[in-house]
């Protein structure tokens, strides 16, 4: 048998962690399929804001991973949620509330330039 964590985040600064046992040999898929048909995971399915097929990427300790990957004893299987917002519109959306900024890296900006760049 291996022990694995997995993590997901049903809401913005919220985790949940849940413990899994599974036999030697088992992929992502196979932990994937153990973490649905616990009473944690049905509990937050309610408080998420993503439906769960949204929840289409998983990874191993911050890695990519596929869902036929082998799982290792000690493994800690994070479930990630979709994007909500560009990153790079948020940071210009960011910046532009922050004002002009007469320090620091965007100092000297040159004229009509847009905020952030």
């Amino acid at each position: 048998m291996i022990h694995i964590d997995c993590l997901f985040s049903p809401a913005p600064r919220q985790v949940v962690q849940i413990h899994l046992s599974l036999p030697e040999g088992s992929t992502v898929k196979d932990a994937l399929a153990a973490v649905h048909s616990t009473s944690e995971w049905n509990a937050y399915l309610g408080t998420m804001q993503h439906p769960p097929e949204m929840l289409a990427k998983q990874g191993i300790w911050g890695r990519l991973a596929h869902p036929h990957q082998l799982l290792k004893d000690g493994d800690r299987l994070e479930i990630y949620r979709a994007l909500q917002v560009d990153p790079k519109l948020a940071r210009k959306q960011r910046f532009k509330r922050q004002g002009k900024g007469r320090t620091g890296l965007f100092a000297r900006r040159r004229a009509g330039a847009v905020a952030g760049y």
